[in-house]
């Protein structure tokens, strides 16, 4: 462990062997059957192109039919439950393999912070491993980030993050997919800028490096997105407060 919190788990020393990883296809009512070659030739691209920037741990992959697991519209959904397990849930109507690719980069990235420090039980810890999972995706494929991690937090949801940053009772689905004041994808949003702000201080970091950073490391890195949201908001507030005074002379 070095003194930033970092801790190398990407690559292993004295590893030698590729990584190990078997696929399950839940097919047994035949609704993967037609696209089962897309599948595989997707999975084998993913861990070819991961590969290349970490050692991935070893995984097995299971895939099965599920239209209403799809993130809507995509056709696909991940997800890294537990050390060395990833689960795809798939349209096959609307099944596309690029996407799946990028799916799949995603969740590598969470089983490298799972043989770490794990995926994480707070907000804070669940914000890093979003946020680093996304920008693995771009450290490995480039591009524009994902919709998801693409999205603008509303104004107050920085400082809402900071005040519940320990939190282990968070509500999960409410600050990423959204409800009551948070606009859907807001955790995504949130994580990926938090470790956009690191890297544009750190730039020998990347998403590798960082793979299995403890989330109290970057805790200061929210509270100075958080201290940034509160000044812009008393600027505007000043501004409409200035406006005000103009309309009544």
């Amino acid at each position: 462990m070095s003194a930033s919190g970092k801790c190398w788990c990407p690559r292993s020393e004295g590893r030698t062997s590729l990584t190990t990883w078997h696929i399950h296809m839940l097919n047994a009512r035949h609704e993967l059957t037609r696209i089962l070659p897309e599948i595989r030739q997707a999975a084998r691209e993913a861990v070819t192109q991961a590969s290349v920037h970490a050692d991935l741990p070893d995984f097995d992959l299971v895939v099965k039919a599920d239209p209403e697991g799809c993130i809507p519209g995509l056709g696909v959904g991940g997800f890294a439950p537990t050390p060395g397990l990833i689960e795809i849930k798939l349209d096959p109507d609307r099944f596309a393999a690029p996407m799946l690719v990028r799916t799949l980069i995603h969740e590598m990235h969470h089983l490298i912070r799972w043989d770490g420090p794990g995926y994480g039980r707070s907000l804070g810890e669940a914000l890093v491993s979003e946020g680093l999972a996304g920008h693995f995706v771009l450290q490995v494929l480039g591009g524009e980030p994902d919709r998801w991690d693409a999205t603008t937090p509303a104004q107050g949801s920085v400082r809402a993050a900071m005040n519940e940053w320990s939190r282990r009772d968070y509500d999960h689905a409410r600050w990423f997919f959204g409800g009551g004041d948070l606009r859907k994808w807001t955790g995504y949003g949130l994580g990926h800028r938090l470790i956009a702000e690191h890297l544009s201080r750190h730039p020998d970091d990347n998403a590798v490096t960082l793979a299995c950073v403890q989330a109290e490391a970057l805790r200061p890195v929210m509270r100075r997105l958080a201290g940034t949201e509160g000044a812009a908001q008393n600027a505007e507030d000043s501004s409409t407060e200035g406006e005000d005074k103009a309309d009544g002379a």
